[in-house]
């Protein structure tokens, strides 16, 4: 169905949601139809979804409950997106908030589990899942955690999400400058961790992890690259601890980062898809994560999963896979075979259009 007239909305965001609307928002408006991203403004600052041909239109939705500016959000939504042809809200507090504001052919991407919070945080939640559920035409769920959680809300309609990380941008630089500049010299092993310094990222388990950590050649370096609330909690631990771990700050340089690392890590408490071992695969380099939401639906098989919170799990397999070269050798194999199977851009756009037909035809 050509021509159509498209609303993606989006709540505050700084990581891989609004690299995955950018995304969709630039195969829609690619394939013809007119595309408008709605969210707050430090959304289009960060993820420039006017560069993709879309046009953006501004709405203060927050990443928590804040009952007046909510309402005022509704109002201006239902405004907003009167004329739509499709409307797809990306995260739980979108999804509500258009779902209060009584849009029609409405689909809402489930991209996260709802917070570790407690107090009266913790009813709200709750209470926003039902809302999509049974407000939603159409849900999608990055994990099969997720489909499980809303079609037990009572979702009428519910599939799991395709969602794939963009093609990534050649290194520009080599790896033996990139390892100069990380300070890393002769054979000694990088692993990177390409994450949000935030709770749900496991970050404490990773530096519980990095002392036992302990092959029989050169201990390794940990870099991290991200930015986040916990970052002087972090770095301060890793200071009195004497940790071999280097905090990166934010990096536009993900690709060289890469093409520089041994191994790459992610300790996370919940993932969806994880679009940063999809790039790590198309880098051919051995995994090691949780086995947690959408990873086990993903990447069972081809990286080497360990349970939550489990430091001495964690820093045992990442030195198994140091001290044994045709281990490791058999994981990028391995990762290089299934980066080819992994999910494109294009199987993504052909889902969406999937959806926004039928609700049309409706």
């Amino acid at each position: 169905m050509s021509g159509m007239r498209i609303a993606l909305v989006i709540a505050v965001s700084s990581g891989g949601v609004g690299h995955h609307v950018r995304s969709l928002a630039a195969g829609l408006v690619a394939d013809g139809h007119r595309v408008v991203v709605i969210g707050p403004e430090v959304t289009e600052e960060l993820f420039a979804f006017t560069a993709t041909g879309a046009s953006f239109a501004a709405v203060d939705i927050g990443g928590g409950p804040r009952p007046g500016r909510d309402t005022a959000a509704v109002v201006r939504l239902r405004a907003l997106l009167a004329g739509a042809d499709a409307v797809h809200a990306h995260g739980l507090r979108a999804g509500a908030l258009c779902a209060l504001a009584r849009v029609r052919r409405l689909v809402v991407t489930m991209h996260n589990a709802p917070p570790a919070v407690e107090g009266p945080s913790s009813l709200v939640f709750p209470v926003l899942q039902r809302i999509v559920a049974r407000r939603a035409d159409a849900v999608l769920g990055v994990s099969g955690d997720l489909v499980r959680r809303m079609r037990a809300c009572g979702a009428r309609r519910v599939e799991l999400a395709v969602v794939t990380a963009p093609p990534m941008a050649p290194a520009k630089r080599t790896r033996e400058e990139v390892r100069s500049e990380l300070g890393v010299a002769g054979e000694r092993p990088v692993l990177l961790v390409v994450a949000r310094l935030a709770e749900q990222k496991g970050l404490d388990v990773l530096l519980e992890a990095a002392p036992a950590i302990t092959p029989a050649g050169p201990a390794p370096l940990i870099a991290v690259a991200g930015d986040g609330p916990l970052k002087k909690e972090l770095s301060t631990r890793i200071d009195a601890e004497g940790l071999p771990v280097r905090l990166l700050g934010h990096r536009a340089d993900i690709p060289d980062l890469l093409a520089a690392a041994d191994m790459f890590v992610l300790p996370s408490r919940w993932e969806g898809p994880s679009l940063v071992i999809m790039e790590a695969l198309r880098a051919g380099l051995p995994v090691v994560a949780t086995r947690v939401g959408g990873i086990p639906d993903l990447y069972a098989g081809v990286a080497l999963l360990v349970p939550p919170g489990d430091a001495a799990a964690l820093a045992g397999e990442v030195t198994h896979v140091l001290d044994d070269p045709d281990l490791a050798e058999r994981l990028r194999r391995g990762a290089a075979h299934a980066a080819v199977r992994l999910p494109t851009v294009e199987d993504t756009l052909e889902q969406v259009l999937r959806v926004y037909a039928s609700l049309a035809k409706r």
